[in-house]
């Protein structure tokens, strides 16, 4: 499954991954290979990524965003997200 995590300035993840969970607008939900079709807001929150070797990858969502999910690839929208170090 391929995942982009996308703001106005840059694009900070671009990769095949096994998992992201994030924090939805209804409460936090993950994704994962074949997944439905789905488009939903983000709320302010912390997003994880799991990597292919498992290992895991964190981002802070400031603001508001979104996330559409189609055809196993990810798409996550938002003016305010930073990787965590």
């Amino acid at each position: 499954m391929l995942l982009e995590i996308v703001t106005p300035k840059a694009t900070l993840y671009k990769g095949k991954i096994h998992l992201v969970r994030v924090p939805g607008t209804k409460g936090s939900f993950a994704v994962m290979k074949n997944h439905a079709p789905i488009s939903s807001t983000l709320e302010p929150g912390q997003i994880k990524v799991v990597e292919l070797d498992k290992s895991e990858v964190f981002f802070d969502l400031a603001e508001v965003g979104i996330i559409e999910v189609k055809k196993n690839q990810v798409v996550i929208l938002s003016d305010s997200i930073t990787k965590v170090e």
